[in-house]
């Protein structure tokens, strides 16, 4: 696990001071403590920090061939780097180290850019050929790993793992992009095709891009994309048994490491099963660790410890307080672009308490995507077969009607907030679901945007990406539709986002078998009852684990990490609720209805109404105005 970062001149190879390279690294020396380097040659220039996980002594990069025709800078890890590495030696290739990194260079040279098809793992690399004077950069088929790049006035290209890395660049012109702001305002996190500071790019997930100097810059190609198009004929108990397989290899292959490994254990379905996993492969016992909280209604570490019992596991637990407010500043540092995930803060301390012992840690994420596992999934499911009876003009009349007289309910849990039932169902299904994902309603932002934001924004939409790859989906049915736009926006740009900066944050790499893209495959291709049944998700995956895991960790209702935000803008946070309405960056922008900032404050703070989410969008994104521009 590592950062990379570089320097590209397009047009000429003119020189690269290797400094601004520096620079750039230096913006984020958290990501690689054991090592750096920087290499240049004429027109590139490539950085690498190291957090040395595998060949500790020879793995340095950047890395050359012996004839120092390529070069390659590289973060991540390619678990089946051993089976590559072999099928070259057979092909005569010679190795000079024992690192996965090597494997890219040999692979390149073999198999050009289809060499990216056979590297199983999360990855982000970017990879010179001085022979046809390219640059050539790739990610990972799921996102795991990030790739941020811009084009600059002097006819060059940078690129970096984090935004900082290229805020480093003294000719990135630093501008925000409103389209950015509305999308943040509406998922909570700004999606892998967008960014804040205009003209910065993130490269997407199973996405490459080659660079040839002299020539035109091309768009992304996609290498790898999920298709939810096919039904497997297998019986149920073939699909447990094919299933268990997949996860055993999985979880096998990440835990090749050089250095301490542990993982995650919350005590839920996910990280209990990569953990039964990982105690069948070790000789020795499996490090785990949990977070639990002072408030029993959010603490799970008593089915944490069940599991450690279970399995004999190295177990460590730390209650933490749910009021963690003062990692704010901590998250808009290593975050850059607003983050308005709260569970951001207790996955910054089940990192933390991680890096202790380990530096390489198994998480579960990824089941509920690949699996069904979230509860919007059986809300648009069970919504499209209540649309599907009734045409649209009905519904429209019935549902609409009903729905825009209801009162509003914001407090109430979702299956309570019927006014936005009776809309979703008034709707079709894509808008049902992009606002189910949704985090501030389209109606409630177009009130707190000014009207210059509104004229500039035109008919821009955030929810308009949702709906159009819920259409345009490799799918057969509403369900299909709605997990493979969570694969392709939400995955990469909430849950691995939130994955990879806190755990980088604290120089740990997290590693996620649950989505190694075989199970992703596989689980696409099951048919629905083995997704969803009843009110389980997740069905088939837990039936296959349940000669592993007791039953009342397969089926226990699901928790995940919560945070009171409400009642810290009620309390300690209050001040900075108020701020946003005057005299902060936000403020500065011209972009909100100050007055009604206001009002939102007021609200909240005296009960009126639960603004809570809002509130924490609001000052997040206050703060990575500051870091970005200065305001």
């Amino acid at each position: 696990m590592c950062g990379i970062a570089g320097i590209f001149h397009l047009e000429t190879a003119k020189p690269v001071d290797p400094s601004r390279v520096r620079a750039m690294l230096d913006a984020m020396p958290y990501r690689g403590p054991d090592g750096s380097g920087v290499w240049t040659a004429p027109g590139v220039g490539l950085g690498h920090l190291r957090l040395s996980i595998i060949d500790l002594a020879a793995g340095a990069q950047p890395m050359l061939t012996e004839d120092e025709s390529l070069a390659v800078v590289f973060n991540g890890e390619i678990y089946n780097f051993a089976e590559v590495r072999a099928e070259l030696e057979d092909k005569g290739h010679v190795f000079r180290t024992h690192s996965d990194t090597e494997v890219i260079l040999h692979g390149y040279r073999q198999w050009g850019e289809a060499c990216v098809e056979r590297f199983h793992g999360m990855f982000a690399f970017a990879l010179f050929d001085a022979r046809a004077q390219s640059l050539w950069m790739a990610r990972d088929r799921l996102g795991v790993k990030p790739l941020h790049y811009a084009l600059l006035s002097d006819g060059s290209l940078i690129f970096g793992s984090e935004l900082k890395s290229l805020l480093a660049h003294p000719l990135l012109r630093r501008a925000p992009d409103i389209s950015a702001v509305e999308d943040y305002m509406a998922y909570g996190y700004i999606p892998d095709d967008a960014c804040l500071v205009a003209g910065v790019k993130k490269l997407g997930a199973g996405e490459t891009l080659r660079l040839v100097r002299g020539r035109p810059v091309s768009n992304p190609q996609r290498y790898w994309d999920v298709s939810f198009a096919d039904r497997t004929k297998s019986k149920p108990a073939e699909l447990e048994e094919e299933l268990v397989a997949l996860m055993r290899q999985a979880v096998r292959s990440r835990m090749v490491a050089d250095v301490p490994l542990g993982a995650f254990l919350s005590g839920g379905v996910d990280s209990s099963s990569v953990v039964a996993l990982m105690a069948e492969a070790s000789k020795q016992a499996v490090k785990t660790c949990t977070i639990g909280f002072d408030v029993a209604s959010l603490d799970e570490t008593a089915y944490a410890d069940r599991i450690a019992r279970r399995f004999a596991t190295d177990h460590r637990s730390r209650i933490v307080s749910p009021d963690d407010y003062s990692l704010i500043d901590t998250l808009a540092f290593h975050f850059d672009e607003p983050f308005a995930d709260a569970s951001a803060l207790p996955t910054y301390r089940v990192c933390e308490l991680a890096r202790e012992q380990v530096t390489v840690a198994l998480s579960g994420d990824g089941a509920d995507e690949a699996f069904a596992g979230y509860r919007r999934h059986r809300f648009q499911m069970q919504g499209e077969r209540v649309r599907a009876l009734l045409p649209a003009r009905l519904r429209q009349s019935v549902f609409g009607t009903l729905g825009r007289y209801y009162p509003k309910a914001d407090w109430a849990p979702r299956p309570l907030r019927a006014k936005s039932t009776l809309l979703e169902l008034a709707g079709e299904g894509g808008e049902a679901y992009a606002a189910s994902v949704g985090v501030t309603p389209y109606d409630l932002r177009r009130r707190l945007f000014t009207q210059d934001v509104k004229t500039a924004l035109g008919a821009y939409r955030a929810e308009d990406r949702y709906i159009a790859a819920m259409a345009n989906a490799p799918a057969r049915d509403a369900l299909d539709r709605a997990q493979y736009a969570d694969i392709r926006i939400w995955l990469p740009g909430d849950i691995l986002t939130k994955t990879d900066r806190m755990s980088m944050a604290v120089s740990l790499e997290a590693r996620e078998p649950l989505l190694d893209h075989r199970i992703v495959e596989f689980a696409a291709r099951l048919p629905v009852s083995q997704r969803i049944r009843g009110n389980s998700g997740k069905y088939l995956m837990k039936k296959a684990m349940e000669p592993y895991l007791p039953q009342d960790i397969l089926y226990r209702p699901k928790m995940g990490f919560v945070t009171p935000i409400s009642d810290w803008f009620r309390g300690p946070l209050a001040g900075e609720a108020t701020a946003v309405a005057g005299g902060s960056a936000l403020a500065k922008t011209g972009w909100f209805d100050t007055k009604l900032l206001g009002k939102v404050a007021a609200d909240h703070r005296s009960g009126l109404a639960d603004h809570g989410r809002l509130l924490w969008q609001l000052v997040m994104l206050d703060k990575a105005l500051g870091r970005l521009f200065g305001l």
